[in-house]
């Protein structure tokens, strides 16, 4: 489902992000493949001085359909970018490829909270944020952070996941799943 970002990955990728459903929310743009090739590389340089933790999503299939990252990481918090391909939207990828990154950050690394900033025009990724049980929207909480994420042109909202609450929520999904199973079988 994931895997550490590759520049043998950039042409597919390059390709689905071109298209216009996606190339506006993705952070780090390139017009040309020879400039996404060069940010790739500059990406797998950045998670090797521990700047960015970038991974590459796949399809079932092993193809390359995206990209996750947490960008910014400074004292075991950083900023989360995800972009999928308009052909693999409202499959499901999404939900697969955050959990699996969200327990790498949490339990493999040293990663404690997960921001999200959400550009207000974004109304999809704030649908699906605040359809998660473990995402805290942080607008009043963390007003100064607010205010640094939004100085430039565009307005965003923050969110935040904290390792606790989404270890929580981890281990009722479980406990109800394992219920389920054993109502099942009763």
């Amino acid at each position: 489902m994931l895997k550490k970002r590759d520049v043998h990955d950039s042409h597919a990728l390059f390709e689905l992000m071109q298209h216009p459903d996606v190339f506006p929310f993705v952070r780090h743009k390139a017009t040309s493949i020879e400039e996404y090739l060069f940010l790739t590389k500059q990406t797998i340089e950045a998670e090797e001085r521990g700047e960015l933790i970038s991974r590459t999503i796949l399809d079932e299939w092993g193809t390359p359909i995206g990209t996750i990252s947490l960008f910014d990481i400074q004292e075991g918090a950083g900023f989360l970018g995800t972009w999928i391909g308009k052909p693999y939207h409202g499959k499901g990828y999404n939900k697969l490829a955050k959990d699996a990154f969200f327990n790498e950050l949490f339990y493999e690394l040293d990663v404690h909270t997960i921001f999200m900033r959400i550009r207000k025009i974004n109304i999809r990724s704030i649908k699906a944020a605040e359809k998660l049980p473990y995402v805290l929207n942080s607008n009043e909480t963390r007003e100064a952070l607010l205010e640094q994420i939004n100085e430039g042109k565009d307005t965003y909202n923050l969110y935040e996941i904290p390792k606790d609450l989404y270890t929580f929520d981890a281990i009722r999904t479980a406990a109800a799943e394992a219920e389920e199973q054993h109502l099942k079988e009763a």
